[in-house]
């Protein structure tokens, strides 16, 4: 197995499933790993047609959450991006962050708490994500410098804006995700 996908690897295989369908994904996913190393998009929009993209989700210290309505996908997204060739994913969500948002990663996890497959839709005719979800904490006051090319907005949801919106509108993954974040997450005063 080439070195890079053995670090992918490595990562979904530590990762533990939220639910029965991250358990799905997880099991697709390692065996996806096991059988090929063309894992890296190579040619926009699709090539191959199965590949590995890092998600950020930016959390602010009072519990909102950024994200980016993507001009391609159309929906409410993380910010992220395709893992390039050989590149490590916690490598892509550091760059990511930076080139979209122009954040640093002083408050990114270490390693993604959440996995996705998800078959993606917008402008390029769909294609297949395998998606690792890294967490950036931060302050929510952050300076953002948003890439105005990629999104046609940016905004901080509180949890009851999430709750009150149309889940069409945003990433299929996106609430189980949250429910993830939360198991994730220390209770004050536990």
């Amino acid at each position: 197995m080439r070195e890079s996908v053995a670090v992918v690897h490595d990562l979904v295989s530590r990762l533990s499933p939220a639910d029965e369908l991250g358990a799905a994904h997880r099991a697709s996913a390692l065996a996806w790993l096991a059988g090929t190393d063309d894992v890296f998009r190579r040619v926009k929009p699709a090539s191959p047609s199965q590949h590995l993209v890092s998600y950020v989700v930016p959390v602010a210290a009072d519990g909102r959450i950024l994200l980016v309505d993507h001009v391609n996908a159309g929906l409410w997204l993380p910010p992220g991006g395709h893992v390039e060739i050989d590149e490590d994913p916690a490598h892509t969500a550091r760059r990511e962050i930076e080139e979209e948002l122009g954040l640093g990663d002083a408050g990114l996890s270490r390693s993604p708490i959440f996995l996705t497959v998800t078959r993606t839709v917008g402008q390029d005719h769909g294609h297949t994500d395998v998606s690792l979800w890294y967490v950036l904490a931060c302050t929510g006051d952050e300076n953002l410098r948003p890439d105005t090319g990629e999104f046609h907005a940016v905004r901080w949801w509180t949890r009851d804006e999430l709750a009150a919106a149309d889940p069409g509108r945003f990433d299929p993954h996106f609430f189980r995700f949250l429910a993830a974040l939360d198991r994730a997450r220390p209770v004050p005063g536990d």
